[in-house]
């Protein structure tokens, strides 16, 4: 089975304290991401990955202070071209981007897809609070969608003032971890997609495409909810639901049970379903295994491991 994994994490190791202020995890953890070379491809070969997606881990260059923002989004984005380089038939990669200045984004957008080569744009949710929707992203994403670039909308941590409403009172882990990768991650970025549908966005641009990870960040089991509250909020307004189903992808990213993929499945189609693994964050072989034994038509299988990537991203 040709296998595609997008959402695959990397961090070079002399930028890590641009990119990670203050130590986010093991130090085994750092040297994987840092790796992209024998290590990576023998994961990658034990669990028979054909091409590894790169983006820079959350929160990229995007809580950055503005004056380094579009400097550090350069050098990320030069990294990852090398990767390439080295390894045209291993990787490819999502350009980092600086959206706390808008303008510079554009300007970066441009280059990594036209003069690098990258295959699309990971943008880690909020940037300083502020979601895609707001008016300042506007051009920035009629840049993106000119370039026919999708962009993978990646989670990324709670400002301050919402992790101590939501967050506060638990033990320093417990919290960190609902905040993240046990629920806030999710919740936050599927409330993003769902801002982006009903503020109208993807009726301002019509070909833009967004991925989101993680059986779709709750929008399968919830969309047909949204969609009856919000069509009887504003009667007039198109369905958010026929709209994100005509404009968002998911992986299977950190979901390795049958039935969250049956619901997505059901909702979102076999043809908008595509592999990730969460490289180093998740287990790539648990990943492969989970999709070789799921219970499903060989056509849809294929169509999640690799067709879909190579035509949304043209790989």
């Amino acid at each position: 089975m040709t296998l595609i994994a997008l959402e695959e994490h990397v961090l070079p190791a002399d930028l890590i304290d641009q990119v990670w202020p203050t130590a986010m995890g093991p130090e085994a953890l750092s040297a994987k991401l840092a790796d992209v070379d024998e290590q990576r491809l023998r994961a990658m070969d034990g669990a028979g990955i054909d091409m590894q997606v790169l983006s820079v881990t959350a929160p990229g260059s995007q809580q950055a202070p503005t004056e380094v923002a579009a400097e550090l989004s350069r050098a990320l984005n030069d990294r990852c071209a090398d990767v390439i380089a080295a390894h045209p038939d291993r990787f490819n990669a999502f350009a980092t981007l600086p959206t706390q200045d808008p303008g510079a984004a554009i300007v970066e957008a441009k280059r990594a897809i036209t003069e690098l080569g990258l295959c699309g744009v990971v943008i880690n949710g909020h940037t300083q609070g502020r979601f895609l929707d707001a008016p300042e992203f506007d051009e920035l994403l009629s840049a993106i969608e000119e370039l026919d670039a999708p962009i993978y909308l990646h989670p990324t941590y709670p400002p301050q003032r919402v992790a101590e409403v939501y967050f506060s009172g638990l033990s320093e882990q417990t919290g960190r971890a609902v905040a993240t990768a046990a629920w806030g991650w999710h919740a936050e970025t599927g409330l993003h997609v769902l801002r982006l549908a009903a503020a109208g966005v993807f009726a301002r641009h019509p070909d833009l495409q967004i991925v989101v990870g993680h059986m779709g960040e709750n929008l399968p089991f919830s969309l047909m909810r949204a969609d009856t509250v919000l069509g009887k909020a504003d009667p007039g307004a198109p369905s958010v639901a026929d709209v994100i189903r005509e404009h968002v992808h998911i992986t299977i990213c950190g979901y390795t049970t049958t039935p969250p993929l049956l619901c997505a499945l059901q909702v979102f189609g076999a043809d908008r379903i595509m592999f990730s693994s969460d490289y180093p964050f998740g287990d790539p072989v648990e990943h492969s295994k989970f999709l070789a034994e799921a219970p499903i038509s060989p056509a849809d299988r294929d169509k999640i491991a690799y067709r879909n990537a190579q035509q949304l991203f043209r790989l």
